[in-house]
């Protein structure tokens, strides 16, 4: 049977409370890291008409070392995010008070659960093309024609990030919410 203080609240215990964000950010890693695999042709093509003087290789090179080091800040982000947690460092989108990271109410739950099939549906539907209009426009991009850019891949653009975006925060919170609840009663 659980603890309440004298305003008759559960009392929450001090414990090791995970933060947000690690759900999320492996997500958006694999998002970052299937497009940069998809577009690596493109983008190479690309930099052999722009700087005819750079090997594909260097720039093969130069797109795996990206994700290496996305790679690595997302990884520092999170541990200094799980230790802040701790009350080991600090992060500015983590509050250190272990009594204020409580599980989200049931309301904000079904919010993010429908949040998670929503647009989570929706970004499973529109990522081939998204995905696509994207390789599409980096063309246009290099070489600062505006023009050839079609309105319809921008409102793909959106559509597909902003739900991915919406599903995997939603998905966090969800999860990480769930186990937070597990861990304080």
């Amino acid at each position: 049977m659980g603890t309440y203080d004298t305003h008759g609240e559960p009392r929450r215990s001090n414990r090791y409370v995970p933060a947000y964000g690690p759900i999320d950010a492996v997500l958006g890693f694999g998002l970052f890291y299937v497009v940069v695999t998809r577009a690596t042709p493109t983008i190479v093509a690309i930099a052999n008409d722009v700087l005819p003087g750079v090997a594909s290789s260097s720039v093969r090179f130069a797109l795996a070392a990206a994700l290496w080091f996305i790679l690595t800040v997302t990884l520092l982000d999170q541990l200094r995010r799980q230790l802040t947690a701790l009350g080991l460092a600090h992060h500015p989108e983590v509050d250190p008070d272990p009594a204020k990271r409580t599980p989200p109410s049931e309301p904000l739950a079904l919010a993010y659960l429908v949040g998670v099939v929503l647009a989570g549906g929706i970004a499973w539907l529109t990522f081939d093309a998204g995905i696509a209009a994207l390789i599409s426009m980096l063309p246009a991009i290099a070489t600062l024609d505006v023009g050839a850019v079609r309105l319809s891949w921008l409102v793909l653009l959106v559509v597909f990030f902003g739900s991915y975006g919406i599903a995997t925060r939603s998905l966090d919170r969800l999860v990480i919410g769930g186990l937070r609840s597990l861990l304080i009663e």
